[in-house]
């Protein structure tokens, strides 16, 4: 919006606009949180009766803090702005469902996700087209409109997903989301992808870090599925927006592993009745608690300096 008034320095708005993301999501955090819904204990949860009465759904004031820091800073566009509003969307489906007495089931959830997914998909054929980038080998690649769509859906589906599943301890989720997104960032950077778009993931990683100030262990108050719906598809549109889709598999391996071993055991079990990984508890940041002694803080850096190994060795391999 500021662009909309002259062509001031994108250096200093920039900079200006990242301290107020910042800003703005600790302000909101602190002064709002006590009227968010209260958490009632997670039933089959590990150490779920340890959240009860905190604060739940905290993801709807970082994700407002976001998107206000966007229209206000970023270069705005059509194709931002729509995915801001579908960021919106996903978060306020996550929190009306933390604030309803009765959780919303699962197959209207996956119906929504769905539904956000092909819109995502839309939108991105119609600003960028079908063409990706294999990273490594600098390939690009023109697929059928309807197969990249197809591809993309899913891509925003599980992503939403695994990262909603990824969403169990304190610090963990956010922690996660923020290395893949900068990984998403610096590869943007190495790959030459100038975008909008960029500046946006600086924004929402900052608006993290503020939600992270009140999350780290023990946390006073937890994001939801408001806050891990909206991370989930920021980050599938960041990974579209790299050009190099397929990168999303690097860039987010231990949320695609943590969360999605979860949804594959379920839905394998619940649909062909195949039962696998019987001695392996899911989430998995939740068997490493269980089973091997983790505590919370040994689950959330352990967990983030795997995907930092893996995320400085992708930037690394498509340097070459």
């Amino acid at each position: 919006m500021i662009y909309l008034l002259g062509k001031p320095d994108y250096a200093y708005v920039a900079f200006i606009g990242i301290l107020f993301a910042f800003a703005a999501t600790c302000v909101a955090i602190a002064c709002l949180n006590r009227y968010l819904p209260k958490d009632m204990g997670r039933q089959y949860a590990h150490d779920g009766k340890l959240s009860a009465g905190k604060p739940r759904g905290a993801g709807i004031l970082f994700v407002f803090a976001f998107v206000a820091a966007a229209v206000v800073f970023s270069q705005l566009n059509a194709e931002i702005g729509i995915y801001l509003v579908l960021i919106v969307i996903e978060m306020l489906t996550g929190f009306f469902d933390d604030a309803a007495e009765k959780p919303w089931g699962e197959y209207l959830k996956g119906f929504l996700d769905f539904a956000v997914a092909v819109v995502v998909a839309l939108v991105y054929l119609h600003y960028n087209g079908s063409e990706i980038v294999f990273a490594v080998t600098g390939t690009a690649v023109t697929l059928p409109p309807l197969l990249f769509g197809i591809l993309t859906v899913v891509l925003v589906w599980v992503s939403i997903n695994v990262t909603n599943c990824s969403d169990g301890v304190d610090g963990l989720s956010g922690t996660l989301t923020i290395i893949t997104i900068m990984t998403f960032f610096i590869l943007d950077s190495v790959l030459g992808v100038e975008d909008g778009f960029n500046y946006c993931i600086l924004l929402f990683a900052v608006c993290l870090l503020g939600y992270l100030w009140y999350n780290a262990t023990p946390s006073k108050l937890l994001m939801g599925d408001a806050g891990s719906r909206a991370m989930g598809i920021f980050i599938a549109i960041a990974a579209l927006k790299s050009r190099s889709p397929f990168l999303y598999l690097l860039a987010a391996f231990v949320l695609i592993v943590d969360g999605g071993l979860g949804l594959i055991k379920v839905s394998l079990l619940r649909f062909l009745k195949i039962r696998i990984m019987k001695n392996i508890t899911t989430p998995l940041h939740d068997h490493v608690r269980k089973k091997m002694g983790w505590s919370n803080e040994q689950v959330v850096f352990r967990f983030a300096i795997i995907q930092i190994v893996i995320s400085l060795a992708a930037v690394y391999m498509v340097t070459l």
